[in-house]
């Protein structure tokens, strides 16, 4: 009888105990296709992107840190269920360089080196940047011209 009562407590805080793991884990889980939309963009002039990640991880082979990277640029160690932030925690600016800005920048002769540092601080241009170096990479790669490089390719038309 009194080997029941701690057995019963045990197999009770075993049963609570995976019933924990599986809420962390079930936060922690990626979509298959995750919608860019992001909030802080107050309108989209382009359709909104569905990207793929399952197909991106499993299909094409991508590793997490190819697209999730640090503030130096450099790529995170990540596997699947890892915390990631979004993109525009660092990226901050909700849009691309407007048109005025980077005119000032070849007034001003800004290094085309210097040009690339200050559009990582928009969102988009970040985005734009790390998808299209990458899909230009694969299809140099693979002798291919699948990975999408244009803007209609990701960006569905817009419904009407």
């Amino acid at each position: 009888m009194k080997i029941r009562k701690p057995l019963l407590t045990l197999c009770m805080l075993g049963i609570a105990g995976l019933f924990f793991a599986a809420a962390i884990q079930a936060g922690t889980q990626v979509e298959d296709v995750i919608t860019l939309q992001n909030p802080a963009y107050k309108k989209h002039t382009k359709g909104i992107v569905q990207f793929t990640h399952k197909k991106h991880a499993t299909e094409y082979g991508a590793s997490c840190g190819e697209c999730h990277h640090d503030d130096k640029g450099q790529p995170l160690d990540l596997k699947e269920g890892d915390d990631v932030q979004n993109c525009i925690e660092c990226h901050k600016i909700p849009s691309t360089v407007p048109k005025e800005l980077k005119k000032e920048w070849k007034e001003k002769k800004v290094s085309k080196e210097e040009q690339k540092k200050l559009k990582l601080d928009y969102h988009a241009e970040a985005i734009h940047m790390n998808c299209i170096a990458c899909h230009k990479k694969w299809n140099k790669e693979n002798k291919s011209k699948a990975a999408p490089v244009s803007c209609s390719k990701c960006h569905p038309k817009k419904a009407k």
